[in-house]
This record gives structure tokens, sequence and C-alpha cells, in this order.
């Protein structure tokens, strides 16, 4: 199998960041051009969407994403927002079934299917995120419990090439997280670029789960992995150039 064309840099800001800090960090994160075949990302508050738009500049190669979106158009559904208001914010990219919202928010393999049909039908990119607990892991279930992940997710997508999926380990994310080895990884970037292999059934596979600028290299040289999707390790601007320039030498 032939490499990504793509090599994906994204960070999701979660629930984190004043307007200020946002504007600051676009600000200087917006000009920047990346190595030939980068494709950054970055997915603020929904209160910060229109301000990071604006201040990452016209003509940036940053896409703007969000962290969450709902399966229906419009509708009665308290507290939500729908893809068309993405869309209408100038979102590009849409995270859909992260391991929080699956743990505390009712997130479930349905729920994650209907958000992936409805951002394709709206013409974002939904960044699927899928990943094993460490029970999982080990019982030595990993594989078999990602594929099934993506499946679910997939099922009803009408075009699966517009998706992104983001591999995080449950028992690699958040602040107690494990640092991977990477050779921990390799079975399961096997198994999903064997199921659904880049450029024809998806854009790009990604690694997310304790990365930072020092182990960035190292897991970018996982078969199969296309890209990272950063937490904490991109929260200062200055660091997630340092990604994007080291995703451009991988």
């Amino acid at each position: 199998m032939s490499g990504p064309t793509r090599r994906w840099v994204g960070t999701s800001w979660k629930m984190t960041k004043s307007r200020a800090e946002a504007e600051a960090w676009a600000r200087r994160v917006g000009p920047v051009e990346p190595p030939v075949g980068v494709v950054p990302f970055v997915m603020p508050g929904f209160t910060m969407l229109d301000l990071v738009r604006d201040a990452l500049g016209t003509g940036t190669a940053v896409r703007l994403g969000a962290q969450n979106g709902h399966w229906a158009d419009a509708g009665p559904w308290t507290g939500e927002v729908a893809m068309p208001m993405l869309v209408e914010a100038g979102v590009s990219m849409v995270e859909i079934g992260h391991a929080e919202r699956r743990a505390w928010f009712g997130e479930t393999d349905h729920t994650v299917a209907l958000k992936v049909t409805s951002a394709q039908r709206h013409g974002l990119i939904p960044v699927i995120c899928v990943g094993e607990p460490a029970e999982v892991r080990a019982a030595g279930r990993s594989t078999d419990f990602v594929i099934d992940q993506i499946a679910a997710a997939l099922a009803d997508a009408p075009t699966p090439a517009e998706a992104v999926i983001a591999y995080e380990p449950v028992w690699a994310i958040g602040a107690e997280g494990r640092r991977p080895e990477p050779g921990e990884l390799v079975d399961v970037f096997d198994a999903v670029a064997r199921r659904w292999p880049v450029g024809e059934a998806i854009a790009g596979v990604l690694y997310g789960g304790s990365v930072d600028v020092d182990n960035a290299a190292e897991l970018l040289g996982v078969p199969g992995c296309d890209g990272l999707f950063v937490g904490r390790g991109a929260a200062r601007a200055e660091d997630f150039e340092r990604l994007v320039e080291i995703a451009g030498r991988a």
C-alpha cells in the first residue's frame, strides 16, 4: 500500500482557553505555511469559533473544526448545535465520539453513526474518535474493539472517504493517560489499514493520546499513522507549529 498523500495535525482545546488566549493562538498560527501535504486543524469551543476563524485570517491553511455536532438539522434539542450551524460558522471538520463524550454524555455507536452521516451530508469531514479502555487492551481485544467501533460509525456513511479516524486509546488520553510505546499501536493501525485503505475508504488515520513534540516523530513512524490529534501538547501555539513541522519531516 502506498503512503498517505496527507499528514493531518490537529488539536482540540476541549473546555479550555479564554477568548483572548484563543485569539492570540490563532493569530500566531494562522499565517504559518505548513509543509507540503500537511493539513493542520484546530477545534476550539463553540463560543470561540467565529473569533478563531477571523483570527486565523483569510487564506489560512489551518482548518477550523468543532468538538461536536448534532445529527438533526434543527429542532427541540436544547443545548445542542446542528451541523448547518457549524457550516455557517465556517467549520469544515467536526469531532465525533470522543471517549469523554461516550463516558459522560451518553454517546453510543448509534449516535456516532447518526452524526457522521449528518456531518458528511453537510460537507463536513467527521473526525471519528475510537479507542479501547485499559481492560480491553489487557484482555488482548484492542484490535477487534476498535474495528467494531469504526465499522459502526461508518455503517451509514454516504461517502466514507471523507472521514478521518482518530485512534485514541482510552488508557492514553487525559492528564492521567499513559504514554504509549509505538510498538503497542502497530496491530491496531495495521488492522485498520487493511480494512479501510487510506484514499479509498477514509482520508486518514490519526493517533491521539499523550502526544507532544518529544514523541511526535516516533508516533508518526508507526506504519499506517497519517497524523496526530493532540490535546495539551498543542495548547501553546509554538508547540503546534513544531508538531506541524515534525509532520512535514515524517
